[in-house]
């Protein structure tokens, strides 16, 4: 007990010091023997989420209806906020294994964003819109990759995708929390969603007040191999990285929100759609990462995108609200099973010392791919209509889920690499 209270309160890894001083493994399968630090990180992504999706869920009403903008408008912000978002993860995730300097940029790039963000409060066209949601995208960007690298460090191989979960869960709290709060706001006060937009600050400020608090990262290194059989890393193929294979398909989910907008009309529904959407994730997220622990990576992330597919099918086909909402509600299992999988993937396949970089370079790679597909949807939208657009994107994750399973998976299937395919 000794040492896991040391491990809880001084955020030191076990695998970082002796394995005689880490917990049984037993003792790791409640997210009450995480670390201190993973706790505090998931304390700021949940004060951050419930003020970021306070104006995200309301955010395609407020463009399209407020501010008369166009769906592909929509597209447009979404695609390059993200785009923005995943591009700036490459220099800060280089940069912090380059310097070993993680926390300052953490603290900066949350700092950007929670201090833009109630700036949409003050906008009058689409384009101001645009540029703040890229500002607070920069600010995501830099600190997502350090952040993703720190949780590494305090994980162990065998709970990665339990560590990565309990984050996204306590991120998907977060989101839960936010459009909670604006929905009652607007019950109370219909119709000011600026005066929304503008408090958002206050859980900003907490969250950055939060990371104050968080220790650097301890110095990684990997166990030395015996010298005979010393060798450097193998490289990380392409193919090791599935989700590209997905992400052209993969639009904003701002489009859901806006087909649930036209179906529902109601800003206060569609807030509270979003609540529910987000406390499916979040109760399912800490399971579903520790699940890939078990099963592998690979098999459980193959199962997510098959959900995606189903869901954006039913998006296709479906034309009463009812049918839409539950078909929303089931999305959230699609994140359960590929956040934490995803990202305690990359930990996996990365050498310690490039932790950071690899998570840069991968989400760049998504970020990318999310502005092509963003706003491919939107004019598909536009031209086509919604179901069109939606059963393409049904199309293309059943079509990324056949690559992965016949393509990626075969090559994985050794028996060192057995436990995370």
């Amino acid at each position: 007990m000794a040492s896991v209270s040391r491990y809880r309160l001084e955020g030191v890894p076990p695998s970082l010091e002796s394995p005689h001083d880490a917990p049984p493994l037993g003792d790791q399968q409640s997210i009450w023997t995480l670390p201190g630090p993973v706790w505090l990180l998931g304390w700021v992504s949940l004060f951050t989420d419930s003020a970021s999706e306070a104006i995200y869920a309301i955010l395609p009403f407020f463009l399209t209806r407020v501010l008369g903008a166009t769906v592909v408008s929509v597209g447009i912000i979404e695609g390059a906020a993200e785009a923005a978002n995943s591009l700036l993860k490459v220099g800060s995730g280089y940069f912090s294994d380059r310097f070993g300097l993680k926390r300052p940029i953490v603290l900066a790039g949350y700092a950007i964003s929670s201090a833009i963000r109630p700036l949409t409060g003050l906008v009058t066209i689409w384009e101001q819109v645009l540029a703040i949601r890229f500002v607070d995208r920069i600010g995501k960007g830099i600190r997502g990759a350090p952040r993703d690298a720190m949780l590494a460090s305090w994980a162990r191989p065998e709970t990665r995708g339990r560590v990565y979960g309990f984050h996204r869960a306590m991120d998907n709290t977060g989101a839960v929390v936010g459009p909670l709060f604006a929905a009652a706001f607007l019950v109370m006060f219909p119709g000011r969603y600026r005066e929304l937009f503008g408090m958002t600050v206050i859980p900003g400020a907490i969250a950055v007040a939060l990371l104050l608090r968080l220790p650097e990262a301890p110095a990684t290194r990997a166990p030395a191999p015996p010298a005979a059989t010393a060798a450097a890393p193998p490289p990380i193929r392409f193919a090791d990285l599935p989700r590209p294979l997905f992400t052209l398909g993969n639009s904003t989910d701002a489009f859901l929100l806006l087909r649930l907008t036209d179906v529902e009309g109601s800003p206060i529904t569609v807030l509270l759609l979003w609540a529910g959407f987000n406390a499916v994730k979040a109760a399912l997220a800490t399971p579903g990462g520790a699940l890939s622990d078990r099963l592998g990576r690979r098999r459980v992330i193959a199962a997510g995108w098959l959900m995606y597919a189903v869901v954006y099918a039913g998006f296709a086909f479906s034309r009463s609200g009812m049918a839409l909402i539950a078909w929303f509600m089931v999305y959230g299992l699609y994140y359960a099973l590929t956040e934490g999988a995803e990202r305690a993937l990359m930990a996996d396949l990365a050498p310690v010392s490039m932790r950071g970089t690899v998570f840069g370079v991968y989400n760049a790679v998504l970020g990318v791919g999310s502005l092509i597909a963003s706003v491919v949807f939107g004019v598909i939208w536009k031209v086509f209509g919604a179901p069109i657009a939606f059963g393409v994107g049904a199309g293309l994750a059943v079509l990324s889920t056949l690559l992965l399973v016949v393509l990626v998976l075969p090559t994985t299937r050794t028996p060192a690499a057995s436990r995370t395919a």
